[in-house]
């Protein structure tokens, strides 16, 4: 196979049916993402087969534990794509909204509609829902887009991709508008960001490797996030029960996930009440606890060990494993400045019953998901009622957070005029 032809080739057809795209009606992009839906329910079976044969070459190749749950396909997932491909179709069409329109002197009208950003190439690793959730919502926003998914799902991907061409294909819409990449082949990725004729936009969804690679050699703009190191700040007005319910479950839901937990941060009022509890039910659940010496103090106080000295190293890395760091602060102040130093800006939360803290950490933390009492596992497109996310931006430009439809769309100015000219 010459790549840079086959390339070439998927990004013209990309480019022709984004244009088909943009001017389809909300019904026709509706009956393929249900039809689509409908396929998948069908052919759930051959999906979950497709599956298997990729997580086997997957686990006959070494791939660890957080690996082989990102590329699962269970019930429960497929319960998800067929229920986020339905509530898409659920949402308003933003294609062709105007606002803000408004009168100027000389009496024209001047206005902003959203335009679909044309074609968008999405690059991923092992996540096989990725593709059902990037198909939905550039289909809904009537973008165009190429799917370059891991080499590890490619089975799976291919499968769900048949499914997809039926579900356009009944809906009288082009199938070229969502193609999968049908190589391995890392030139493949190369080209696909550098196609600036062809591709709009990169939206990369993976390992932190795969994102530092894109954003030195992609010359299409990303949407994008390179690492999710989160936080969870119990301060010392926080409810207990709440806080072991949102501490636990925002670490041990999913190890492997960008919104997952990585360091807990406790107020020094309350850590001597609140740590034991929580560093039992994370032992017991087999997570490595990596304290600073404040911690240490505290636990080993209450007779818990096992434990590791926490580095500056420490603060600054996501796990995507059964590893949790832990801080005493001295404060709500404290919190926040690690929070901001030691981030990546994708989210954080505080357990807190005191309104005007609450308020000062939603205003004064740099993320782009703040949250109060709540899991950082909340931090997701479904979870948000996008239907689905395409990926998560911690950029500041564009889109920012779990990226939905509005994400994938940009405005345009538009003048309403009835014959003025300027003078």
């Amino acid at each position: 196979m010459n790549i840079d032809q086959y390339m070439t080739d998927l990004g013209r057809r990309a480019r022709t049916a984004s244009r088909a795209m943009a001017r389809a009606s909300t019904a026709a992009k509706n009956a393929a993402l249900l039809a689509v839906a409908d396929a998948i329910e069908r052919e759930r079976e051959a999906l979950k087969q497709a599956n298997a044969r990729d997580l086997a070459r997957a686990r006959e190749k070494g791939h660890d534990a957080a690996f082989i749950d990102r590329l699962t396909l269970s019930e429960k997932a497929l319960d998800t794509m067929v229920e986020g491909l339905r509530q898409v179709a659920g949402l308003a069409d933003p294609i062709g909204e105007i606002s803000g329109l408004k009168f100027r002197p000389s009496g024209i009208q001047v206005g902003q509609m959203r335009v679909p950003l044309g074609v968008i190439g999405i690059i991923y690793e092992s996540r096989p829902n990725v593709t059902i959730d990037a198909a939905a919502l550039c289909l809904k926003s009537g973008n165009a887009t190429i799917l370059r998914g891991g080499s590890e799902a490619l089975e799976c991907n291919t499968a769900l991709a048949k499914l997809i061409g039926i579900g356009l294909a009944a809906a009288g819409l082009p199938q070229d508008a969502v193609q999968v990449v049908e190589t391995a082949d890392r030139a493949a990725v190369g080209k696909l960001i550098t196609m600036t004729e062809f591709v709009d936009v990169i939206v990369p969804r993976g390992g932190k490797s795969l994102i530092a690679r894109l954003m030195e050699e992609s010359r299409v703009p990303m949407i994008k996030h390179l690492d999710g190191i989160c936080h969870v700040y119990v301060d010392d007005r926080a409810d207990l029960g709440k806080a072991a319910a949102i501490c636990d479950n925002a670490k041990t839901h999913r190890y492997g996930t960008c919104n997952t937990m990585e360091t807990l941060l406790v107020a020094r009022g309350i850590a001597g009440e609140a740590l034991p509890p929580l560093a039992r039910a994370y032992q017991a659940k087999e997570v490595e606890l990596r304290v600073d010496a404040e911690a240490r103090a505290v636990l080993e106080a209450a007779r818990i060990g096992s434990l590791v000295d926490a580095t500056e190293e420490d603060w600054s890395t996501e796990y995507l494993a059964p590893i949790l760091s832990i801080k005493v602060v001295g404060g709500l102040d404290e919190a926040i400045d690690h929070i901001n130093t030691y981030g990546s800006h994708h989210t954080d939360a505080i357990v807190t019953e005191d309104h005007d803290r609450a308020m000062r950490f939603l205003r004064e933390v740099d993320s782009a998901s703040v949250m109060v009492n709540a899991s950082t596992r909340f931090a997701d497109g479904f979870e948000f009622g996008l239907g689905a996310e395409i990926g998560i931006s911690n950029d500041k430009l564009h889109a920012r957070g779990p990226v939905g439809l509005d994400g994938l769309t940009s405005l345009k100015y538009v003048v309403l005029g009835r014959g003025e000219v300027r003078r």
